[in-house]
């Protein structure tokens, strides 16, 4: 891709909830004084009244770029794509909205990160596109959000680990302890991927599929379907339970496996969990949220339950407060064993909200880093692993987040 490109990163939906946090930041990060960037959208009126709150807090933003397109216009993306060197989007559900976007940018060799978790979707643009973007040097790269940055980046940070006291990993569970609601955004994508498995049985068998994300020709492992039931582990401190981002984040983790020419080994086990507290109190909460993520899919299929659904969800552009997405908090921690027995503890946590304020931080960083780092992955249709890799790490601790390994006994 040309170093010469107008523009390092357009924001594409700067006027949805998650879009405005990541201009705010953007707007504010050390790297706003030498950074050009661009908000781009369907609406004039709104980015430009976007703009008008960005230069009341940092002036020279006032000239800052507005770029107009339609998402389903591919002209007005390809001209868009053709001027800068990353785009950014938040604009979901991506089936919907972005599958122009992304053939865009695949043709014009410039870079592409989103928030998407759509695993039909993704499926979708790599038969498409992965082939276009590796001819064009553009790296496509999904689930740049808290699915699947953590649960990647932490299982490369533990391979990196594992490798330097001589050993490979064998397995890896994750669990997870969350604050803070899933945004509008996430949820109106779920419910568009229940719709999918519903009328269509080639979706569902996708979604079932622990390996749906890797090359069609490439190896499988031994990984089976994600954990449903309720249980007590010893290494989580409590009871644990089906995670709701599991279906992504696992498949996510196994392409990066697969990208990086099966570094983490072919033996490698994969899981994610989410935590309870121990005792009679967590046994009921863990019972009662995995009970909810079932009626949940069940009411979302029955039309008079799921307008009533609707109605009481966030819906897209919608969110917490400043106050609200600072109390919230992601932690997740990894139990890692090796091939030789070697057993590492890795730590990935923020303290901010995880469907919000650090989902909105992460993008950011990932656009910046597809911008402005020297990278020596390839182009296609990738992960955060395989494009970005230590890089981004390196970045996500240099605001703040944790990214940590020990020994354990």
């Amino acid at each position: 891709m040309s170093t010469s490109r107008e523009l390092d990163v357009v924001l594409w939906g700067a006027t949805g909830y998650t879009g405005r946090l990541v201009a705010d930041y953007l707007a504010t990060t050390p790297h706003a004084a030498t950074l050009t960037w661009a908000l781009a959208g369907r609406d004039r009126h709104k980015l430009e009244r976007i703009r008008v709150e960005l230069a009341a807090v940092t002036p020279r933003l006032a000239d800052l770029p507005i770029l107009i397109g339609e998402a389903h216009d591919r002209a007005s993306l390809d001209a868009i794509a053709a001027r800068t060197r990353v785009v950014c989007t938040t604009v979901g559900p991506y089936a919907r909205y972005g599958s122009e976007l992304v053939a865009a940018c695949a043709a014009a060799g410039t870079h592409y990160c989103d928030l998407t978790g759509e695993v039909p979707w993704m499926r979708e643009m790599i038969d498409a596109h992965h082939d276009t973007a590796r001819a064009s040097g553009a790296r496509i790269v999904h689930t740049c959000g808290f699915d699947s940055i953590p649960s990647d980046l932490g299982v490369l940070m533990l391979h990196h680990a594992m490798r330097e006291r001589g050993d490979r990993l064998a397995r890896v569970d994750a669990f997870f302890r969350v604050k803070g609601g899933p945004s509008g955004g996430t949820i109106h994508s779920m419910l568009g991927i229940l719709d999918a498995a519903r009328r269509d049985p080639a979706a569902r068998k996708l979604l079932g599929d622990p390996y749906a994300l890797n090359p069609a020709t490439g190896p499988r492992g031994f990984d089976g379907p994600d954990p449903r039931g309720v249980r007590r582990d010893r290494r989580a401190g409590g009871w644990v339970g089906p995670f709701v981002m599991a279906v992504i984040n696992t498949r996510v983790v196994r392409r990066s496996n697969a990208l990086l020419d099966g570094a983490y080994g072919e033996l490698l086990r994969y899981q994610e969990q989410m935590t309870f507290p121990d005792g009679v109190r967590g046994l009921a909460m863990a019972g009662a949220f995995t009970a909810g993520l079932a009626a949940f899919a069940a009411a979302s299929q029955v039309p008079p339950l799921r307008k009533r659904l609707e109605a009481r969800l966030p819906g897209p552009g919608q969110g917490p407060t400043q106050a609200e997405r600072e109390a919230g908090f992601h932690k997740t921690r990894m139990f890692a064993d090796g091939v030789a027995g070697t057993r590492l503890l890795g730590r990935i946590e923020d303290h901010y909200d995880p469907g919000y304020g650090s989902t909105s931080r992460m993008l950011a960083e990932a656009a910046l880093c597809l911008a402005l780092d020297p990278l020596d992955s390839p182009g296609g249709v990738l992960t955060p692993a395989s494009a970005m890799g230590v890089t981004l790490i390196e970045r996500l601790r240099a605001i703040g987040m944790v990214f940590e390994v020990e020994n354990r006994e």
